[in-house]
């Protein structure tokens, strides 16, 4: 018969990258942990992980159970909440995960901010280059663009363009770019995301008789003078005079404010990146998870939405391919 402490051991294994870090998670040895592994995979007739002297990885099986674990774990952790009335004080642990960026300059001060309303939360934030939850080991994951198809419930909490900026420097030597196509003539700034084909712009104009009268979308191919995996490097470089960057409009916006960079091509929009937060099911939601979602949305004082499988109601088309962690 499974056991908890064998469920912890499942997501303890599929969050840690060795068996050494699961060991010092769930606070045993390196050996007791691998005894108890292999009690579990006798006990499953299963392997679950293939062990090698640096790493563990685990099998499909041993994927599958570790997430239907976790699953089960967080139901048991959030059965009491359930019963508690609405003004018994929040406990326990809340594990957010969200971008380097923005998870650094707007997540972890709101953070803060809600400690301060709830001391008795423990709160874990781990910041990624990519937040996707695939590993389902967050409560609540911060996404910012459009999200593929999942089982995770999608939450708008603001709407974000991406703006195309250049600092006043560069515009000065170089001339303003009036049209998309005029970028080709131009030093441009790419962020390398993901896998993503992140030197295709495509420009579209809001509707009205401007946009009847003239061509109302274009895609431009543009070629790198920089490339870069961070967004803050690359908004630097605009910065400097290097060429012209498209940035969210979160990360562009206080760079336009005090002068440092100007937005070209302001009559045209490119497809725009909300700023989500996932959740894995309505079904089960801890107040406390509910308690930090009603708080993010009045903070970023946006309307919330939520969709299954589909991004929100945004200014662009949602897209089925994974969205870049911006």
């Amino acid at each position: 018969m499974l056991r908890i402490e064998d469920l912890q051991l499942a997501a303890a294994l599929a969050q840690a990258p060795s068996l050494s870090a699961a060991a010092r998670a769930l606070n045993v040895t390196p050996p007791a942990l691998s005894m108890r592994l292999r009690k579990l995979e006798a006990t499953l007739g299963l392997a679950l992980a293939v062990r090698t002297a640096r790493r563990l990885s685990l099998t499909a099986e041993g994927e599958r159970f570790a997430r239907e674990a976790a699953e089960l774990l967080g139901r048991l952790e959030a059965l009491p909440q359930s019963f508690q009335r609405d003004d018994r004080q929040l406990t326990g642990t809340l594990r957010i995960a969200a971008p380097f960026g923005y998870g650094r300059q707007r997540i972890a001060p709101m953070l803060a901010r809600f400690s301060r309303l709830h001391p008795g939360l423990r709160l874990q934030l781990d910041l990624r280059e990519t937040p996707w939850p695939d590993r389902h080991d967050s409560d609540v994951v911060i996404h910012i663009g459009t999200v593929r198809d999942s089982s995770w419930v999608a939450r708008t909490l603001a709407f974000n363009e991406r703006w195309l900026c250049a600092s006043p420097d560069y515009l000065r030597r170089h001339g303003t770019p009036r049209e998309p196509r005029e970028l080709l003539a131009h030093a441009c700034i790419s962020i390398r995301e993901n896998e993503e084909d992140v030197t295709l712009w495509h420009f579209h104009r809001p509707g009205g008789d401007a946009a009847r009268s003239r061509k109302a979308r274009e895609s431009v191919r543009i070629v790198p003078a920089f490339t870069t995996n961070d967004g803050t490097v690359a908004r630097e470089w605009a910065e400097q005079g290097l060429g012209l960057v498209l940035r969210s409009e979160w990360d562009a916006a206080e760079a336009v404010a005090r002068g440092a960079l100007v937005r070209v091509l302001a009559e045209w929009r490119l497809d725009s990146a909300p700023v989500l937060a996932l959740v894995p099911t309505r079904r089960g939601r801890t107040a406390r998870v509910q308690a930090l979602l009603a708080f993010l949305e009045d903070s970023m004082g946006k309307p919330a939405l939520s969709a299954r499988g589909r991004a929100p109601a945004a200014p662009a088309p949602p897209s089925a391919r994974k969205a870049r962690a911006r």
